[in-house]
């Protein structure tokens, strides 16, 4: 059981969370040996310390005395790097239950649930610089010890590398490897680093740095390194908390290959970043890179409208390219293209990172929440991924016919590319621009004799579509209609709400992230359903506000951060919103488990 270390908040496998010391510490955190001679700069900026209590561990030792002002680092067994599994399984050592802050040394082939608070990381200098290695030796690892415990990697932080460190699940760090490089000569950067010899002046303004350049030496060196590593750290936090760390990263991981490797690597953890990555939040998400195209945001997105989303209007597809504005049905090239349209075809976007989005999910997270590098051009691996998509799209819709209302610049070859194998023969309406006025009068005139669908259907097809997305899996597509067979809508587009055909509110839309939210009558209709219900199952008691990881007993797998999901109990039926993954939810000992937004007592 993990008793003092709690995660307050999550940004993929990155957390914010608190080692709940003597004196408390928010993670990540630079922690320092208590027993140690860091030097000035280490012991001023390590909000949090540890003490190692032996690296040997025989049959007739005591377990060691420990207090709750530091993390003890529980004696174990020390081995050299490259020992083969099996001896490290044959010598690994079996820890004891303690009643004060602890910490257990792994590896990846020995870690395990050991009761402790923390785990070390045996070995890690020997992964970073290796992106295979350390991205394997991490994912094992936290998938192996408990989820609401720290991580802790010694002897390998820098300035430059701690932001893909905590990305990739990394809780607690030192400044071992800051304090050498500046012993060496090496001053340290975020974007890497310089020998001293070849500054003709301090690029930072820390207090290390406000001495002289001809009087700045080594000492000097290390107290720099060391603030900023601290500042680095208090970036990251930040980033963590706005849901931007990711951002961030992708532009760190530019300044050195080990780091672009490492963030590349990750990107093929799919399951262990999905499974961590909100299913949405209101922060923008910055597409700048082909990298980002591999975001867990954008894939998620582009299984579930290919798998899960059913088409339900009897219209053309009318294809349209993206706009700046979100979302786009508000900007003013879209307006003109409704004009046009008129209702009498469906409207689906195309665009670089997120693929394709039909227009009941232009709301839905990320479609309305990221911002890509404009150029009028598109890459060659944007191109690969939008074509792809939009034939994986195609592939499950049934339109009698294809409208491309796109420039030549990049749409047509992937809208070609995409129905080349496709019994389509889409009709190009763009001979210059989009928004000129022979382009809109060539689509208005491509969709002529069409019926127009009326205000009704495009409002109950946008909640199906959305219940398809939120609710459904790729075993059980279409589940807006199971899940809403008879609904009524009220209020306006994005603002609706969803009634039963005797009006009893089931759901309303949340405009900031495209996705419903469920009342309890709700709630029941989703448990009633054949629809796949994420439930939460309780302890005997009725949660208000929140129910908290301890009254758990249990989690479906695949609820997800931010899901909607139903927490049930012996005396509580309960619908809220997901504040952890399901896993973590049923293996988790602190922490928030679920909001709850209504209750009813049993």
């Amino acid at each position: 059981m993990t008793d003092y270390f709690e995660v307050h908040e999550r940004d993929g496998a990155a957390r914010m969370g608190e080692l709940r010391l003597a004196d408390p510490v928010p993670t990540p955190a630079l922690v320092a040996d208590a027993d140690g001679d860091g030097g000035d700069a280490e012991a001023t900026h390590a909000a949090a310390v540890i003490r190692d209590a032996g690296s040997r561990w025989p049959t007739d030792r005591e377990v060691p005395d420990g207090d709750e002002s530091v993390l003890t680092v529980l004696p174990h067994r020390g081995l050299p790097a490259g020992t083969p599994d099996e001896v490290e399984a044959a010598f690994a050592t079996d820890y004891t239950d303690v009643d004060y802050p602890s910490a257990a040394v792994v590896s990846p082939s020995t870690a395990s649930d050991c009761g402790a608070d923390g785990y070390v990381l045996s070995g890690a200098g020997g992964y970073v610089g290796h992106a295979a290695a350390f991205v394997d030796a991490i994912v094992t690892t936290r998938d192996a010890v408990p989820a609401d415990s720290a991580l802790y990697l010694s002897g390998v932080a820098t300035p430059a590398n701690v932001a893909t460190l905590v990305y990739a699940g990394v809780d607690l760090v030192d400044a071992d490897r800051a304090v050498v490089c500046g012993t060496q000569g090496r001053y340290l950067t975020t974007d890497g680093h310089q020998f001293l010899e070849d500054l003709d002046e301090l690029p930072c303004a820390c207090p290390a740095c406000q001495t002289p350049r001809e009087a700045f030496d080594r000492e000097d060196c290390v107290a720099h390194n060391v603030n900023a590593l601290a500042a680095e750290l208090k970036r990251v936090r930040r980033r963590i908390r706005d849901g931007r760390l990711r951002d961030y990263v992708e532009g760190q991981a530019r300044h050195d290959q080990w780091l672009t490797a490492t963030m590349r690597r990750l990107d093929q953890q799919y399951s262990y970043l999905e499974q961590r990555v909100p299913v949405l939040r209101r922060a923008e998400m910055t597409a700048a890179t082909d990298d980002s195209l591999r975001r867990v945001e954008i894939q998620r997105f582009a299984e579930r409208v290919t798998t899960r989303y059913r088409n339900r209007f009897d219209a053309p597809l009318v294809l349209v390219p993206c706009s700046a504005s979100k979302p786009y049905s508000e900007s003013q090239s879209h307006g003109q293209f409704h004009d046009a349209i008129q209702w009498r075809g469906h409207v689906v976007s195309m665009t670089s990172p997120i693929g394709v989005v039909p227009q009941e999910l232009e709301c839905t997270y990320p479609a309305q929440h990221y911002d890509s590098v404009v150029t009028g051009e598109w890459t060659a691996t944007e191109t690969e991924f939008v074509a792809d998509v939009l034939e994986a799209y195609l592939r499950r819709a049934d339109y009698p016919r294809i409208v491309a209302h796109v420039p030549d610049e990049g749409y047509r070859e992937i809208v070609e590319r995409a129905t080349d194998s496709l019994a389509y023969d889409p009709e190009f309406t763009v001979p210059d621009h989009p928004t000129t006025d022979e382009s809109l009068a060539n689509l208005e005139n491509a969709l002529d004799g069409e019926e127009t669908y009326r205000k009704r259907e495009r409002e109950h097809n946008t909640v199906r579509a959305i219940a398809d997305y939120q609710f459904g899996s790729p075993e059980y597509p279409g589940a807006g209609d199971d899940l809403f067979p008879d609904l009524q809508t009220e209020a306006f587009y994005p603002k609706l709400r969803v009634a039963d055909a005797d009006g009893e509110q089931l759901a309303a839309m949340v405009p900031q992230y495209g996705v419903l939210s469920l009342t309890l009558a709700g709630a029941r209709q989703w448990v009633e359903s054949p629809v796949p219900t994420k439930r939460v199952e309780i302890d005997d008691f009725v949660p208000h506000g929140s129910v908290l990881a301890p009254g758990v007993v249990d989690a479906s797998d695949d609820i997800r951060p931010g899901d909607e999901v139903v927490v049930e109990g012996p005396s509580a039926f309960a619908v809220g919103r997901a504040e952890m993954s399901g896993p973590e939810m049923a293996e988790s000992t602190r922490g928030v488990a679920s909001e709850v937004r209504h209750v009813a007592e049993r």
